[in-house]
């Protein structure tokens, strides 16, 4: 079965750019590792199995342990193979992530205590783009397992 959704990189390729500016200024100061997790959190909460396959393969390639990567789903159950910056930035973003609740004050809070003004913002920014970029998969279908970064 071919995928007969548009190729939004090639479609609309002045905002692609844009948001892969945006994603690379986001990343910017936040610590690789903790880039991988909160992507990877916010993709399990949107059902994006295409970043989901993506981010853990770059979290893989980074270093990251294979029993952090099977503990971020049930990261609340499992603190203790997270740091307390980490967790406070897993929290923040199941909060915008699923913002139809809006972001609780203490989540917020937390947050704020864990990171700098400027390194909370560059957060917040990660967890936007992410959001965006899963949306993005899914809306055009796009299939696991086929990052176009990778050549082939």
């Amino acid at each position: 079965m071919t995928n007969s959704r548009l190729n939004f990189a090639k479609t609309a390729p002045k905002a692609f750019k844009a948001l892969i500016g945006f994603d690379a200024a986001a990343r910017a100061g936040l610590d690789p590792a903790l880039v991988e997790l909160v992507q990877i959190r916010a993709s399990q909460l949107n059902r994006c199995a295409y970043c989901l396959h993506m981010h853990t393969s770059d979290a893989r390639k980074a270093g990251e342990s294979e029993e952090r990567l099977h503990m971020v789903a049930v990261w609340h159950e499992a603190t203790n193979f997270f740091s307390e910056k980490e967790q406070a930035a897993l929290a923040l973003t199941e909060a915008v992530t699923l913002v139809s609740g809006g972001v609780p004050d203490d989540v917020y809070a937390r947050a704020a205590g864990q990171f700098g003004e400027e390194e909370l913002a560059q957060l917040l920014a990660l967890i936007f783009t992410i959001n965006t970029w899963n949306r993005i998969a899914i809306t055009t279908a796009k299939v696991p397992g086929t990052d176009e970064r990778v050549a082939r």
